[in-house]
């Protein structure tokens, strides 16, 4: 028997779903936060919680270089 789980399934649960306060709630639990900073972080970095938790603890990308 396999361990490995439907793509699917894992995909779910690699990205945040904004649009249900469930999810939002359980996220925030999740990384330890508010439910605002993981609505910010996700419109900051997209939907993908490894981004999220990236962006949440400071290791995320460095921010686009502004325009001089």
């Amino acid at each position: 028997m396999s361990d490995r789980k439907p793509a699917s399934r894992t995909l779910e649960r690699e990205r945040i779903d904004v649009q249900h306060d469930y999810a939002v709630c359980a996220w925030a639990r999740h990384f330890n936060t508010s439910q605002n900073r993981i609505k910010e972080a996700v419109q900051a970095v997209g939907d993908r919680a490894d981004e999220v938790r990236d962006h949440l603890t400071g290791q995320g990308r460095s921010e686009r270089p502004s325009a001089r």
